[in-house]
């Protein structure tokens, strides 16, 4: 949770600059009207630097990101795609939006994918995976990185959550092929609608930057009515307003993520004493973006329990338990080509994430959080944790 608590005066000034000088939303072309305002070229250069990458792609949400990710990587149709039974909808839509086949692991006590299963799930067709790090955990990066290099694969990271965190050191989104990130109105900085794709190799990133821009090139020896292109692709293109509350937010990113991991600790210490309840495991050298703070209990019928006195009690929980056929693999049958690939039963197909999930309780972390709400929550589950 989310920048959007602290939007004010810096993302005013910043969108304000652009109808004060010339107007122009577009982010290409009007070089002469726009007086030198190019808000989106802009946040795509501060963020790179703030990820330590050479190049970072401005896109319309996260879900876009993670299509021209695919797409710059030249996965398609007869291609299996590998990613989590836990993550949101988007990442499996997108697989399938690109013509090829989602296949999901089961998640371990992190919630994030299971090196040991993403092992077993690997076949002559597989051309990528897609690691997600769900609620500002670190996935097993050591680990997973390790089987997508021994078997030539890219690893694809989808940051949506994890955006400001870290792992042995560097920003989560750069340890792969391609990070890609969201700036929903959710996330720990937004731009409304939004997200980015960061790479290191200068050809997969060029196919992205074609891509998600109808095939255009952007070649500086032509206008752009007459670009040349090599290829299709589609509009995913970032309007200047949105980069324009990007650049703002990106300045705040810090301050949001070093808040919610203060009030994150505050939560845990106040309810580390309850009984029956443990902790999500985080990987050995992360730093997480403390989106959430989840604890296992008992069972489904214990965390449901737990979800109701917090909301008895004018709280709440995010996700878990309340959203996770939203996050949960096992029940998207609307999606013929996952069902298939899974056996034609997805109520059996990740028994293991299923039992992690059935237990979990997650609650949310704000920047903003009241002096008291660490202490209501401890009160709301000692009326069931007792």
């Amino acid at each position: 949770m989310p920048g959007f608590e602290l939007i004010g005066q810096e993302e005013a000034e910043q969108t304000r600059e652009v109808f004060e000088k010339g107007g122009i939303l577009f982010r290409h072309s009007f070089d002469q009207l726009r007086n030198g305002v190019y808000k989106v070229r802009d946040f795509e250069a501060a963020f790179a630097a703030r990820m330590g990458v050479p190049q970072a792609l401005a896109v319309t949400s996260g879900t876009a990101a993670l299509r021209v990710a695919l797409a710059a990587l030249q996965i398609g149709p007869g291609d299996e795609v590998i990613t989590q039974s836990f993550t949101f909808v988007a990442t499996a839509e997108a697989i399938i939006e690109s013509g090829a086949t989602p296949i999901c692991t089961e998640v371990d006590d992190t919630l994030n994918m299971d090196p040991a299963d993403l092992e077993t799930k690997i076949t002559p067709r597989t051309k990528a995976v897609i690691a997600v790090h769900m609620l500002g955990v670190p996935a097993r990066l050591d680990a997973i990185g390790d089987i997508a290099r021994r078997h030539r694969l890219p690893l694809i990271e989808d940051t949506a959550w994890g955006c400001g965190g870290t792992f042995r050191g560097r920003p989560l989104g750069t340890h792969g092929a391609i990070g890609t990130f969201s700036f929903d109105f959710a996330k720990t900085m937004t731009t409304g609608e939004g997200g980015m794709v960061v790479c290191a190799d200068d050809a997969v990133a060029a196919r992205a930057r074609a891509w998600h821009d109808h095939g255009h090139e952007n070649n500086p020896a032509l206008p752009r009515w007459e670009d040349s292109r090599s290829g299709s692709g589609f509009n995913y293109r970032m309007m200047e307003l949105q980069g324009a509350v990007g650049l703002a937010q990106l300045g705040k990113l810090d301050r949001v993520v070093e808040a919610q991991r203060r009030n994150h600790e505050r939560l845990r210490t106040a309810i580390a004493g309850l009984a029956g309840l443990s902790f999500r495991t985080i990987p050995e050298g992360s730093q997480i973006t403390a989106d959430a703070l989840v604890f296992y209990v008992a069972d489904n019928a214990t965390a449901r329990h737990c979800r109701n006195a917090l909301v008895a009690a004018g709280l709440g929980t995010k996700i878990l338990p309340e959203a996770v056929t939203w996050h949960f693999a096992g029940t998207w049958d609307h999606m013929p080509s996952l069902v298939a690939a899974h056996g034609g039963d997805l109520r059996r197909a990740f028994p293991a994430s299923r039992r992690w999930l059935d237990r979990a309780v997650a609650l949310p972390v704000t920047v903003k959080m009241a002096e008291d709400v660490p202490a209501r929550v401890r009160d709301a589950l000692k009326t069931v944790l007792a």
